[in-house]
């Protein structure tokens, strides 16, 4: 199912089962997304991304960095990082995805994109590190991209577009039941920024 075309109303479901899924247009005004845009690519501390697959070491061209309000550490892909603290623009930005979901938030992988070549294959974010059946809230800005959710049994699939500005929120089952991805395109030469704002778990 293609979502390219509707219109997107932030109250409605967009996956048909198991789980929950809402896209909320953009919360920013073309101007504002720039400023933001440009802020985070020049004072975010990027890094290539790293994670070992069957044994292996692999540095990717995408890049990353992982902020919260606390020190955390975050596993995924058998790579362990540190949060580094708040920045002033960050804090804005949680603060305002905060506002529109009603959802409460303490930590944000950022993900750098030079242009389409760069994506993310299929994953469900399901790290014993965040909140069980939370909220993730997915910010973008830059390059205009489609995004994919394929269920993991019926492997149905929901395509959208993700605007410069825009926000979706996967919550309740959606990662236990489907996997979703960024898929690589020739189409965009421009860079994208993806903000994921989610809720780490302290353990006692």
């Amino acid at each position: 199912m293609s979502l390219f075309d509707l219109d997107f109303d932030p109250a409605k479901n967009l996956l048909p089962e198991g789980g929950t899924v809402h896209y909320y247009g953009k919360l920013f005004n073309q101007k504002e997304a720039d400023q933001y845009f440009q802020i985070l690519l020049n004072e975010i501390e990027w890094r290539n991304d790293e994670a070992i697959i069957f044994g292996k070491k692999i540095i990717t061209k995408r890049k990353v960095a992982w902020y919260a309000e606390n020190p955390y550490e975050y596993t995924y892909s058998n790579s362990t990082k540190t949060a580094l603290p708040w920045t002033k623009a960050l804090l804005e930005l949680k603060n305002k995805v905060e506002e529109k979901t009603g959802e409460t938030f303490n930590s944000c992988l950022l993900n750098l994109y030079h242009n389409g070549a760069e994506g993310m294959a299929w994953h469900s974010d399901g790290e014993k590190d965040l909140k069980r059946n939370g909220a993730i809230g997915s910010l973008s800005l830059g390059a205009e991209r489609k995004f994919a959710f394929k269920h993991k049994e019926t492997k149905q699939k929901v395509e959208m577009m993700l605007e410069h500005g825009s926000l979706l929120v996967m919550k309740d089952k959606t990662q236990s039941n489907w996997l979703h991805r960024l898929p690589p395109t020739k189409k965009v030469s421009e860079a994208r920024i993806n903000l994921t704002f989610r809720t780490i778990v302290e353990n006692p």
